[in-house]
């Protein structure tokens, strides 16, 4: 059994972390002394528990800390470091924070049989090295200074799916709630009526699902958390009449930006899309004789998807079937476990009111003599921290329920009136009735990539697959081991019945296992209602310094831009950009790389002076050759979730990647294959779809075809309208292969351009007349009809037609976009009129770069204010703190 040594209690005080002995053998009194000696220098410096530390002292500390990594440090301070609501930081560097965890996860150890030592707590914790708790767990465990909650993500709704607008306002409230205490919320939006079904108010028929994603992502936007924003899935079943609306709701600029959308589709969908026969939606979804049914082409739906999909990477899809079939809480549906949605990344398939807490093991970790011919995977110790990982998850939840009773008790005292409070209130209610019947609990894994690479395997392949369903195997049997031997000790979760689970094909896949295990769990029940799922780790690995979650290394060299100024002493400005602004370029070498090439011979630093073909030829050597999120067949990365997935009883984060070039009937075969090998989910990004900052050091050649210099007669062409110094503006964009083309925009008159509101798409048609050239604009109306508005170069003021052609031949030349935007905006005019102008085309060529990002080299986070922003595990992420608008 894990810790069964007598514990004896030196001092209780927290802030003094002091360390717990076991016995007094030479090694844990030496460890104390040095103990002893670290806390007295910290002491010395500052007085921790009375005055705090600057930050620029806890980033210095930090920095030794994780030896020399800047970012590693600043990430850990501004995000992690223990602090008061007023920013005033309580600890020096993450020896604190994991003397903190470790004191508070004794703290409940020590309530139940056989506590876990709190010196064994810590060395687990030490360095990030093994077990590491996530997000809100490491910021708010042992922190009395704010009320916030410890759970990570929450699914929300009704049991009794209300249609309403006062259900509906309901959810927006929940969310807000939920969102203002850290909390990453899912919800689906199935529920909601389709659009033109009548309604018995002044309204006379429904808006449908389209107008509350619209507020729900608005209501997302307007919550700060700690200065990130909040993150939202919405989810709909495909069975709905809507579900194409929703599917394309994104698809406009500027629309739905504070939320991920995934569709969830059921296996008998998938087998029209097949099949090639119609597919039955209907309202309500499970009504045995819904109210409204439409007979849909699978086919035509799914194609959207994949184009949308293709196009921006959302939606993402949930193979709904598959999640529902393979669920182990939802044998409890009856008692209100069915899972409705996800959280936000999709890892975590939740019931209303549910809530899940997130832990990760580092898998590099347990690789003996990495990089060399002699390493090994260490199993033993893996089965050991696996135990003692799923007993800390379980001691979690009760300092969660402590959390929430003080959220409640906070919201009780709050000088509101009592029918405002008890919104809030009633929702926490909800939830800790969930915590507490299920116990539910997120292990999980991180550094899958590098793990495979100091083994000497190359992610993709199939010995690497295979070794990589054996860990998560090994894991899936030892957690469950030890929420079996923590029910013997503690009491099983409190509504389970093992008749309900006996067909659950996770169990059964337990039982093949491990009959033995099966057994003690038919005999003492268990602790947790389910226990694992593999998260996104951004934040995580930078402080582990791995790869993420379960996907491979990003890039093990990459290039980081930083704005210079050339006059500066020591400057080096590797190249000026078109609007004179001067950057210099610095490799950036991954940190289990740089482990490899000193196992090898090489001198880092002198390799940080090489080009880039001597970089590249190094790199051909290593074992993260042909192994990044780029290069990994796309077959491989699918075939390895789908296998993987059959020992995660939650979800996989994972983001298949995909070349630039890739086909849409290319992204149609990899969410079918998906379906076909068991995943619950599947994310695709395509290379280009979403623009990051990181610059890979192989060169890429433009292909002359990309974007052409002749203008085509005919441009498909996209309608934006905005408001731009509060007067009513229109854009045309000629779009050519999904990117700007060429633009016509300025104020709109509707006695000029009598442009249905409702039309955004059309085409832009060249024409020669007596004048010269003419473009005429030309769409179809609601009734099919199709209508030309004549020469919109000659509809807007003469002064914008010579900027606008200045900028067309930009774009047409195949300037990248943030980089127009760039131009645009750095251009200063003297006519009042022009600027409007500048601003417009500003404006509306910003719709396309993804979530409003600046240019290229300027791409600023929202969190951290840094240009790192690359696309993984399903999010837009920050490689410089982590944050994502997963959350």
């Amino acid at each position: 059994m894990i810790g069964k040594k007598k514990v004896i209690k030196l001092s209780i005080s927290r802030l003094s972390k002091c360390v717990l002995a076991t016995s007094k053998n030479p090694t844990i009194m030496q460890r104390e002394k040095e103990t002893d000696q670290v806390k007295k220098a910290k002491t010395s410096e500052k007085d921790l528990s009375v005055q705090g530390y600057t930050y620029e002292q806890a980033v210095e500390a930090s920095k030794k800390y994780f030896k020399g990594d800047d970012l590693a440090a600043t990430v850990w301070v501004s995000k992690y470091a223990l602090k008061d609501s007023y920013g005033k930081i309580y600890e020096l560097d993450p020896s604190d924070l994991h003397r903190r965890l470790a004191s508070e996860f004794h703290r409940i150890e020590a309530k139940y049989p056989n506590p876990v030592s709190e010196e064994e707590l810590f060395e687990t914790l030490d360095q990030f090295k093994y077990i590491i708790p996530q997000g809100g767990p490491m910021t708010g465990i042992g922190n009395d200074h704010q009320v916030a909650s410890l759970s990570n993500c929450f699914v929300i709704g009704h049991q009794n799916p209300a249609d309403s607008y006062g259900g509906i306002m309901r959810i927006d409230e929940e969310q807000v709630q939920l969102m203002k205490r850290r909390g990453g919320v899912g919800h689906d939006l199935s529920h909601i009526r389709p659009k033109g079904s009548p309604v018995l108010n002044s309204a006379l028929t429904s808006t449908g699902v389209v107008p509350f994603m619209e507020r729900y992502s608005n209501s997302t936007r307007e919550v700060a958390q700690d200065g990130r924003r909040g993150a939202l899935m919405l989810s709909i079943s495909i069975k709905h009449p809507d579900a194409e609306k929703f599917i394309d709701a994104k698809m406009e600029p500027g629309k739905i930006t504070g939320a991920n959308v995934s569709v969830k589709m059921d296996d008998e969908f998938m087998r029209s899309v097949v099949s090639g026969k119609p597919y039955l939606q209907q309202y309500p979804i499970d009504a045995v004789n819904p109210k409204y049914k439409v007979e849909a082409d699978a086919r035509q739906i799914w194609n959207k998807i994949i184009h949308n999909a293709w196009k921006s990477a959302e939606p993402g899809v949930l193979f709904w079937d598959t999640v529902l079939r393979e669920s182990v809480p939802d044998c409890y549906a009856d008692l209100g476990y069915r899972t409705v949605s996800t959280n936000p990344c999709g890892e975590i398939p939740l019931c209303p009111y549910d809530s899940c807490r997130l832990i990760a093991i580092n898998l590099y970790s347990y690789v003996d003599k990495p990089f060399t011919a002699d390493a090994k995977f260490n199993f033993p110790k893996f089965k050991q921290h696996t135990r003692i990982a799923m007993r800390m998850m379980d001691d979690l939840i009760d300092m969660e329920l402590e959390k929430i009773d003080a959220i409640i008790a906070k919201v009780t005292k709050d000088p509101e009136d009592q029918d405002v409070k008890d919104v809030e209130r009633k929702l926490w209610e909800k939830i800790k009735q969930k915590a507490t019947e299920g116990r539910r609990t997120g292990l999980g894994i991180t550094a899958e990539g590098d793990m495979l690479a100091a083994l000497g395997l190359r992610y993709g392949s199939d010995i690497a697959t295979d070794f990589a369903v054996e860990v998560q195997r090994t894991l899936a049997v030892e957690a469950y081991r030890a929420s079996v031997e923590m029910a013997a000790e503690r009491g099983a979760f409190p509504i389970y019945d093992s008749k309900r689970e006996k067909e659950n094909p996770f169990i059964q896949r337990l039982k093949g296992a491990d009959e033995d295990l099966y057994q003690s769990m038919m005999k003492h029940g268990r602790r947790n209602i389910a226990l694992l799922t593999i998260a996104p780790t951004g934040t995580t690995s930078l402080m582990t310094q791995t790869s993420s979650g379960i996907e491979p290394v990003f890039l093990p060299v990459y290039k980081r831009r930083r704005k210079v100024n050339p006059s500066d002493i020591n400057t080096k400005a590797t190249f000026t950009d078109e609007v004179g602004d001067s950057w210099e370029e610095f490799y950036v070498f991954h940190h289990k790389f740089l482990v490899w090439m000193e196992a090898n011979g090489y001198n880092s630093s002198e390799v940080k002076n090489y080009s880039d073909e001597q970089i590249q030829d190094i790199v051909e050597k290593s074992p993260y050759y042909k192994a990044t999120s780029n290069d990994v067949d796309w077959v491989s990365k699918v075939k390895m979730q789908g296998l993987i997935q059959k020992w995660v009883d939650h979800s996989i984060s994972v983001t298949v990647n995909l070349p630039e070039d890739t086909t849409e009937a290319m992204v149609a075969e990899v969410y079918k294959t998906a379906w076909e090998s068991g995943c619950k989910g599947c994310t695709v990004y395509r290379d280009g779809s979403r623009a990051g900052v990181l610059v890979s050091t192989t060169k890429k050649e433009r292909k002359d075809s990309d974007v052409p210099v002749k203008r085509p007669e005919i441009l498909d062409c996209e309608v934006i309208r905005f408001k731009n110094n509060h007067e009513s503006w229109i854009a045309f964009v000629g779009v050519f292969n999904s990117r700007p083309y060429e633009i016509f925009t300025g104020m709109t008159d509707d006695d000029v351009l009598a442009i249905p509101k409702s039309v955004n798409k059309g085409k832009i048609i060249k024409l020669k007349d007596e004048n010269g050239s003419r473009y005429d604009f030309q769409y179809v109306d609601k009734f099919g009809y199709t209508n030309t508005v004549g020469g919109l170069s000659h509809m807007f003021n003469k002064e914008y037609w010579n900027y606008a052609k200045l900028i067309s031949g930009v774009l047409r030349n195949g300037m990248p976009i943030p980089d127009v935007v760039n131009l645009v905006s750095s251009l200063r005019l003297d006519s009042e009129s022009i600027n409007s102008w500048r601003n417009g085309v500003e404006r509306a060529l910003h719709s396309y770069i993804p979530n409003g990002t600046k240019a290229k080299e300027n791409k600023k986070c929202q969190e951290c204010g840094s240009n790192s922003l690359v696309y993984q595990e399903g999010c837009l992420s920050c490689t410089n703190c982590g944050s994502s608008k997963c959350g």
